[in-house]
């Protein structure tokens, strides 16, 4: 398959924004650029794609706060994601920024919001959406049955899960995402997380003390 992926780490939070290309025609995705676009328009260059939209798993600044710039630095790109359930996360992404003293966030308004069952299109690969809620309400995964690949956000990391201390965060919702829509896509799935290196299915399903 040609579908490529290369992780960007960005911000303080060191969140992995992901760019998405496919090998054969250069066409690509960035998803959750959460700031520091300079590194990403960077890394877009070393590679030579053309990214022809912007992913967002949820609403957090470290994953969202940098779209709605880099949708204009890229003549208008569309953003797709999250789930509506995030909207308000969006809408105050300004107040997360002097919140934790970062400048230049900007909120951002989806040209698409992504719901249980859709499919989206990215560097020549078709994804399905998973909502996932418990870390935010608007969590989305994003799936690529056909290379065995999937972008989480911060639903599941290695050995952790997301954290669900936000007055709007559901611990309960999150384990049952994680158990009733993750683990059933089997062991071998490979995944890319929010933070942190990346793992399967079964790695966490043996050995994730939240959830094995």
């Amino acid at each position: 398959m040609p579908l490529k992926a290369a992780i960007v780490p960005v911000t303080p939070f060191q969140q992995n924004c992901t760019l998405l290309w496919d090998e054969d025609t250069k066409k690509g995705a960035v998803v959750d650029p959460g700031g520091d676009l300079d590194r990403i328009e960077a890394a877009i260059q070393k590679v030579g794609v053309t990214v022809e939209k912007i992913l967002l798993t949820h609403g957090h600044i470290d994953h969202a706060g940098g779209a709605d710039e880099l949708r204009a630095r890229l003549g208008g790109v569309p953003v797709e994601g999250p789930h509506a359930a995030d909207k308000f996360l969006l809408d105050g992404l300004e107040a997360q920024g002097r919140a934790f003293g970062l400048s230049g966030v900007r909120a951002v308004t989806p040209d698409r919001w992504l719901a249980e069952g859709d499919a989206v299109t990215a560097a020549g690969a078709t994804f399905s959406v998973l909502h996932c809620p418990g870390h935010s309400p608007g969590s989305v995964v994003l799936l690529n049955e056909a290379q065995r690949f999937a972008l989480v956000g911060d639903v599941l990391f290695r050995g952790s899960i997301g954290r669900t201390d936000f007055p709007y965060g559901d611990h309960d919702a999150l384990i049952t995402a994680i158990k009733t829509k993750l683990f059933p896509l089997g062991d071998d799935l490979v995944f890319i997380c929010g933070h942190g290196p990346m793992s399967t299915i079964g790695d966490e399903r043996r050995s994730n003390p939240f959830v094995a």
